[in-house]
C-alpha cells in the first residue's frame, strides 16, 4: 500500500496531499482534545499508534511501486473514532518514509489518504454496522479490522489506476489488473489481521475494561451490593 517516493506524477501528488490534509488537521484537533478531556487514555492512545507503526512496517512484495502489508488502523479507528487516526496513521506513514524508506513524502498524501483517512472510517462504519444489529464487540472488531484493510488497498489500487490507466482498456482495466494483483496477497492478510484484532480486544477487555466502558465500546459491569448477595 506504501507508494514508492517519486512513483506518483507530480499532480496527483499534489491532489492527494491537498484532499488529504484536511482530514489530518481535524484529526489533530480530535487528538488534542481527546488527550486534554481524557489524559487517562493517552497510554492507549500511544499504543495504537505503536501497534499500527508495526503491523503496517511488515513490507511483502506487492505490484511495482507499492506494497502489501496488514495495516493495523482499524484498532484505533474503533477505540478513538477515525477522527483520531487521520492523525496517528499520516505519523506513522511519515516516520516510515523517514526512518523505513517505506512508502515517500512526495507520496505521503495518496497513502495518508488510503491508509489513515478511507480504511479508518470505513472500518468504523462495518464496526458500527455490526453493533446496531446487535452483534457483540468482537463480530464487530473482525469486520471492522478486515474492512479497514482491504478498502486500504483498495483505495491503492484505484489511486494507481488514475495514474497509470491501461493502454488499451483505460482506468477500468488497470484498476482491475492492480486490485487482482493485491488480492492475491490482501484477502487472507486481511482475514488475519481481523483475527489479531479479536484477540487483542480479547486481552484489552480482560486488562483495560474500564477503559472500554468509559470508550463506550463495552457496557459498564452490573454492581453486586450488599443485598443481592444476600
Amino acid at each position: 500500500m506504501h507508494i514508492a517516493e517519486g512513483f506518483l506524477p507530480a499532480s496527483h501528488a499534489v491532489g492527494w496531499t491537498v484532499a488529504a490534509a484536511p482530514f489530518v488537521v481535524h484529526g489533530a484537533r480530535a487528538v488534542v482534545k481527546e488527550v486534554r478531556e481524557n489524559p487517562e487514555s493517552t497510554l492507549l492512545l500511544g499504543a495504537a499508534g505503536a501497534f499500527v507503526f508495526v503491523l503496517s512496517a511488515i513490507k511483502l512484495p506487492s505490484v511495482t511501486g507499492s506494497s502489501s502489508h496488514p495495516t493495523g488502523t482499524g484498532v484505533g479507528a474503533i477505540l478513538f473514532r477515525p477522527p483520531v487516526m487521520a492523525l496517528l496513521g499520516t505519523v506513522v506513514l511519515l516516520f516510515q518514509a523517514l526512518l523505513l524508506a517505506h512508502g515517500g513524502l512526495t507520496t505521503l498524501g495518496a497513502n495518508a489518504f488510503a491508509f489513515a483517512v478511507v480504511g479508518p472510517w470505513a472500518g468504523y462504519g462495518a464496526y458500527r454496522l455490526i453493533r446496531a444489529f446487535g452483534g457483540g464487540l468482537l463480530p464487530g472488531v473482525f469486520a471492522g479490522m478486515v474492512l479497514a484493510d482491504l478498502t486500504t488497498y483498495v483505495t491503492t489500487s484505484l489511486q494507481l489506476a488514475l495514474a497509470f490507466p491501461d493502454a488499451s482498456s483505460g482506468l477500468a482495466g488497470a484498476a482491475a489488473k492492480f486490485l487482482g494483483i493485491f488480492a492475491v496477497t490482501q484477502i487472507p492478510l486481511a482475514i488475519g489481521e481481523g483475527l489479531l484484532g479479536v484477540l487483542l480486544f480479547r486481552v484489552l477487555t480482560v486488562n483495560a475494561r474500564p477503559e472500554l466502558e468509559r470508550l463506550g465500546l463495552l457496557q459498564p459491569a452490573p454492581t453486586t451490593t450488599a443485598g443481592d448477595a444476600a
